[in-house]
């Protein structure tokens, strides 16, 4: 069993009058972690921390907070197995999960370290004779960062990792689900040479979570409040956000389509699509969830995808060679069970899958699914792929567009300029040609349009999202006023 403490200051501090709450491995049910129930007297306390020590950290050069984001990326690999085994209790990732979150968030560590140095700005022209105009980036304070329990590591990284290379200091409110697992991903950094109070950990009780939140927002010293889960969350957290008039970048859900135009290649496009759709139990916010294809191929490819899709059973994570996991829990099992009954009722077929017990679902996928079934519009956040067929490309890009969220899309297609040119018409933020919806690197520009959130993580718009541009000037000769 784990204990996961509150991080304030660079010490291990239990929460007021030593609240706990326990988090529960999805496939048995025991307890796995009991974690400190912060306060809103703790939130406080851990913002006054971070809010203290930006004066000191955001004067340090880049080299500095260079080495120390390198040197977390080294501790993180070196501390992988016991990450590993925090991940899979909590979340029940698999191995091959937990493996794909430590490489990538050491990615995500690395580039923000290289990002230190281009945190730069620029010379204006002025018309005031030989006044010096300049525009400069610089740190904006505390930033709040707010990660989910899908990808802990990953996206706990991606959260405080730019606001750090950018002389910020952080909080990190962890995810109910997976407290231990981020309390990891914080110990890394503080090991890698964080200054007290530079990196910050406050976990929750559930039912405290908006409390919790309102009152980090809220709080003087938080200037950047980020933000990646649910829409339905990613609202509030904007509302509160709007109402204190602090800056929000919300990446939330998402429904991807991948695209299969009548002259792609089929087995390429099969791979990804199984990728997308099932890594994870399809609980990542770029999941495939909805496979549009054009009529000349649709059967063949419904037939390929199938046979693929069969193979893909559930079961416990911690047996070698297990494709898929348990889902989050029992709940989320029959919240997507209700989607593909409802896709049945209505009259889609069911080509593999559908089988279902306790929080485990077989790969699924279903066919000739149309606008009036619930998993057309709805995210799934499970092992569900919509087939849905289309006559033109016209059709295909108004299917893909039919939708609320736009986070990440796919399109497979031989001719890459017609491939490209659907591309340029799906409403995503984020578009692979022949290449799987579930893509990320860290230094390129990731987010969504619509419901699926705005701004931007990564590369230099994450710098423009986590500092403040000033206008500096200053004038050589003494100039009139005209009173």
């Amino acid at each position: 069993m784990f204990q996961a403490k509150l991080i304030i200051d660079n010490r291990d501090q239990e929460a007021e009058g030593s609240a706990t709450f326990m988090r529960h491995d999805p496939v048995g049910g025991a307890v796995v972690t009991i974690a400190s129930a912060a306060s809103m007297n703790d939130a406080r306390r851990a913002a006054d921390a971070a809010a203290a020590a930006f004066p000191s950290w955001s004067l340090t050069g880049p080299g500095e907070r260079r080495a120390i984001l390198l040197a977390a990326a080294d501790r993180l690999l070196a501390r992988s197995g016991e990450i590993n085994s925090a991940m899979t209790a909590e979340t029940g990732a698999t191995d091959a999960w937990c493996r794909f979150n430590i490489e990538l968030a050491a990615e995500i560590l690395r580039d923000a370290a290289g990002m230190t140095t281009q945190i730069c700005g620029s010379l204006l022209p002025s018309d005031q004779g030989a006044l010096l105009s300049m525009g400069l980036r610089q740190p904006a304070g505390v930033c709040l960062g707010m990660a989910p329990w899908n990808a802990p590591i990953i996206l706990g990284a991606r959260a405080i990792a730019m606001p750090l290379a950018c002389g910020n200091t952080v909080v990190l409110k962890a995810s109910e689900l997976c407290p231990h697992t981020h309390r990891l991903l914080a110990d890394v950094l503080i090991e890698a040479g964080t200054p007290a109070g530079v990196v910050n950990v406050v976990s929750n009780a559930p039912q405290d979570a908006e409390d919790i939140v309102e009152v980090l927002i809220g709080h003087p010293a938080v200037r950047r409040v980020n933000f990646t889960g649910s829409t339905r969350v990613g609202r509030i957290v904007a509302q509160i956000a709007a109402r204190h008039l602090k800056p929000c970048l919300l990446e939330l859900g998402g429904k991807a389509p991948l695209v299969v135009l009548a002259d792609a290649d089929l087995d390429h496009a099969v791979d990804a699509a199984a990728f997308g759709a099932f890594f994870n139990q399809g609980q990542i916010c770029m999941s495939t969830e909805r496979i549009i294809l054009l009529d000349p191929i649709a059967d063949e490819f419904a037939a390929r995808f199938a046979a693929k899709s069969r193979s893909l059973k559930a079961g416990d994570p911690r047996i070698s060679g297990i494709a898929l996991g348990p889902m989050i829990g029992a709940e989320a099992v029959q919240r997507v069970r209700g989607l593909v009954a409802d896709a049945q009722a209505k009259g889609a077929s069911l080509l593999v899958g559908g089988t279902t017990h306790d929080s485990f679902m077989d790969a699924t996928v279903l066919d000739h699914v149309t606008p009036v079934m619930r998993l057309y519009r709805e995210e799934s956040f499970g092992p569900v792929a919509a087939l849905i067929r289309a006559e033109s490309l016209d059709e295909a890009v108004t299917i893909a567009n039919d939708c609320q969220y736009g986070l990440s899309a796919s399109v497979f297609g031989r001719d890459i300029g017609q491939a490209i040119a659907v591309a340029r018409r799906i409403e995503s933020g984020i578009c692979h040609v022949n290449g799987a919806t579930v893509t990320d690197d860290p230094h390129a520009p990731f987010g969504g349009v619509k419901a699926s959130g705005y701004g931007r993580f990564g590369g230099q718009q994450a710098v423009e999202a986590f500092t403040e541009l000033r206008w500096i000037t200053v004038n050589p000769h003494r100039r009139p006023y005209p009173i």
